[in-house]
């Protein structure tokens, strides 16, 4: 069975951000494993690029499978390009993904060397709670495109 791990810094405040996610999740549910683990935020006193380095570390050693970073350096990927990434990687034997969400400052020079892939959603600055519920959507929908089904239009 196919296992979808989201990794990310801090966790969700607002309750309509844990109820999306908690429906897609439910979504999810039908077709593979979802799992969130959220990760303590690095202490405010550090510097900015101590507190990156400190989080990515955190975010790596929660991750398995096939790491996929999401950075706005990374590739931007349509939701087709994002099923046939997940739908490749699976024919070749993977059956877990990890997706690491960094903190504020974002994700350190080492956690995108690390990842299988770096994935971009834009241009665009997205608020991290937002972003979570951004992310469970595409995999849904990733999901449903994988599988022939209507939900992706």
């Amino acid at each position: 069975m196919m296992k979808f791990n989201v990794i990310a810094i801090g966790r969700l405040k607002e309750k309509y951000f844990a109820d999306a996610v908690s429906e897609y999740a439910k979504r999810l549910s039908a077709h593979c494993a979802f799992s969130v683990t959220e990760v303590q935020p690095a202490p405010p006193s550090k510097s900015p690029s101590e507190q990156k380095e400190a989080e990515s570390a955190a975010l790596l050693a929660k991750a398995s499978g096939c790491v996929v970073a999401l950075d706005g350096r990374g590739k931007r990927l349509s939701s087709e390009e994002l099923a046939k990434f997940i739908a490749d990687k699976c024919a070749s034997g993977v059956s877990e993904f990890s997706f690491l969400i960094g903190g504020s400052h974002g994700l350190d020079e080492r956690a995108l060397r690390a990842a299988d892939a770096v994935v971009s959603f834009g241009a665009m600055t997205f608020p991290h709670q937002l972003f979570r519920v951004m992310l469970a959507e595409q995999l849904y929908r990733a999901v449903t495109i994988n599988e022939g089904m209507p939900y992706h239009k």
